[in-house]
């Protein structure tokens, strides 16, 4: 548990560390010596030996001098340390969820970060200022207490010994069985988490296909779940607590039986068998106190896997020196991809992507076409940097990805894709996200260019309205002209169009055809292409199927070769004519 705490302290907080642990350590033994003090200090009253009591009562002054400092020297070092795990701990997990890729979220739901952004964190917040201090006291002090005890009577000193162990044992074997219990707890908080929010997002799609009432049991369902795990966590936490308690009982009256039975045998005074039955109560005290505690330390062990868990992920590399690109033509090398483990696959037979070598040259527009599932959209994201490829390399004027670094890529490349995200800001904040520096005028003239300010006209607060979480309270058309002129403000030279213009309505797509002429304009543009005006007029166009480019060439090239291309130039010509027809019976 230490080792897994100690990861997760700020680096600027870590030459505390030492005075945190020194201070717990003075304070476990000074503790320990006070406690093994009162069997002299005792025998030299109860014996009329005042002189020796003088002595003993001057060290064991001292023994609590020195536990006063050192509890204020690590109360202070805690807290300090406490509270920089508190200011740092979430934001190194989002800086690290930032630069996670994106294959990883695939596999991780929001419910299950979020219970360990928020759940886990608070656990392991308290632990330096609170918990690890008796934790560790609760083995120091009774140690000391044993080492002292060969001293007075080395009976008693090996009786001490001789629990240890048990106690030891009984407390792993409940920690253990609390530990399964509290994962299975965390997990399905995750699951009921997640279930919530698809409860709460998901309404639209429930209520209009009468399936809410389903969802709706599959949510009470997990929330059931979650009660259930909470029970047998409590359930695995009692008998372990319960057991050590008693355990530590049968300790304290093994330790009373033997200074009775040595007593009784003659071979203790009377006197030094009190002091001995009081000191072995000291002895006992701190794993009583450790025990109260128990499941809070066994919570926060627990958290703190979870924590360093994730941010083990293993984040997308990146150059200890980035160079720069001289240029914005955009080239793939023998590029293989598959969703696999860390989201790449060398394997030819779960690849998206096989050896998909073209070049994008800097001012062209290179079309990707293809049937559902050919790995267009994959081609896109890997030109981003989302992904890392498996095989093979991507370079932006001529320095590979890899050298570039994925903030300096992203800045080459301004993206449009189908799915567009909006933030519960306003429209201003949301279109700023394209360039955060960007001016107030600079933002409005993006926004006229992709038509937005048609838009923010009809909204009760103008530019400071807030559009919703994922933007709700905007249509697609009109969450897809924020997209533009995000892609606007932040005019990089290298285009990529995952093109949503299809399932627009005629005055929502005129706008963004618009603006997206604006965008593309002496850029570098690399488009999913499914209006047959783009296809027609792009440079070049690249004919993808089962993640391989099967075809290349201009349009006009494509369609006289008579290929598969030709054959998908035919279908969409044909399906873009089709029309309602009235059926009489």
């Amino acid at each position: 548990m230490i080792r897994d705490m100690i990861r997760l302290v700020p680096d600027d907080k870590r030459h505390i560390l030492p005075r945190y642990f020194a201070a717990v350590l003075v304070l476990g033994v000074a503790q320990g010596l006070a406690y093994s003090a009162l069997a002299p200090l005792l025998t030299a009253v109860f014996g009329g030996d005042l002189g020796t009591a003088w002595r003993w009562t001057i060290a064991i002054a001292v023994a609590l001098v020195a536990v006063g400092i050192a509890r204020y020297v690590q109360a202070m070092a805690g807290m300090l340390i406490g509270s920089a795990m508190m200011r740092d701990l979430r934001l190194r997990l989002g800086r690290h969820l930032g630069s996670l890729p994106l294959g990883w979220f695939s596999d991780n739901t929001a419910g299950k970060t979020s219970r360990v952004m928020m759940a886990s964190t608070n656990e392991v917040l308290r632990v330096f200022a609170q918990l690890l201090t008796p934790l560790i006291t609760a083995v120091l002090v009774p140690v000391t207490v044993a080492v002292a005890m060969l001293w007075v009577d080395w009976r008693v000193s090996l009786t001490m010994v001789i629990t240890a162990p048990v106690l030891y044992l009984v407390n792993r074997v409940g920690n253990t069985l609390f530990a399964g219990a509290t994962e299975a707890q965390h997990d399905a908080a995750a699951r009921a988490n997640e279930q919530v929010i698809e409860f709460a997002q998901a309404q639209p799609v429930l209520r209009v296909f009468g399936t809410d009432a389903s969802h709706e049991r599959q949510l009470m369902s997990s929330l059931q779940a979650l009660r259930t795990a909470i029970r047998r966590a409590l359930f695995a936490s009692v008998p372990g607590l319960a057991v050590f308690t008693i355990v530590v009982q049968l300790t304290f009256m093994l330790l009373v039986w033997v200074v009775v039975a040595l007593a009784s045998d003659g071979d203790l005074t009377v006197p030094t068998a009190i002091a001995l039955i009081t000191v072995s109560s000291r002895f006992i005290e701190p794993l009583s106190q450790a025990a109260d505690l128990s499941s809070a330390i066994r919570r926060a062990q627990v958290a703190a896997r979870r924590i360093n868990a994730l941010l083990d992920a293993e984040t997308i590399a990146e150059p200890a020196e980035p160079l720069s690109p001289a240029g914005s033509t955009l080239r793939f090398d023998g590029v293989t991809f598959g969703y696999g483990k860390n989201n790449r696959d060398d394997d030819d037979n779960t690849a998206v992507l096989h050896s998909v070598d073209f070049e994008a040259p800097a001012g062209t527009t290179t079309a990707v076409v293809g049937p559902s599932g050919s790995g267009k959209t994959t081609l896109l994201r890997l030109a981003a940097r989302f992904y890392v490829p498996g095989q093979g390399g991507i370079s932006i004027g001529g320095v590979d990805l890899a050298e570039l670094g994925t903030d300096a890529a992203l800045k080459q490349v301004s993206l449009v894709f189908q799915d567009v995200y909006l933030f519960d800001q306003s429209v201003m904040e949301n279109i700023r996200v394209g360039r955060p520096g960007a001016t107030d005028d600079e933002v409005f003239a993006a926004a006229r260019v992709a038509r937005v300010d048609e838009i923010v006209e009809r909204l009760p607060d103008g530019w400071d309205t807030r559009v919703g979480e994922g933007g709700a309270a905007l249509s697609g058309g009109e969450r897809q002209r924020v997209s533009v002129a995000r892609a606007l403000l932040k005019d990089a030279p290298i285009v990529l169009l995952d093109e949503a213009t299809s399932a627009l309505d005629p005055q929502n797509e005129a706008a963004v055809v618009a603006g997206i002429r604006e965008l593309t304009r002496d850029k570098t543009v690399v488009v999913v292409a499914h209006r047959l005006p783009t296809i027609r007029h792009a440079d070049q166009i690249l004919f993808l199927d089962a993640g391989q480019v099967v075809e290349r060439g201009s349009h006009d090239e494509l369609i006289a070769l008579g290929g598969r291309y030709a054959d998908f130039w035919d279908k969409r010509s044909t399906a873009s004519g089709w029309r309602l027809e009235a059926t009489t019976f």
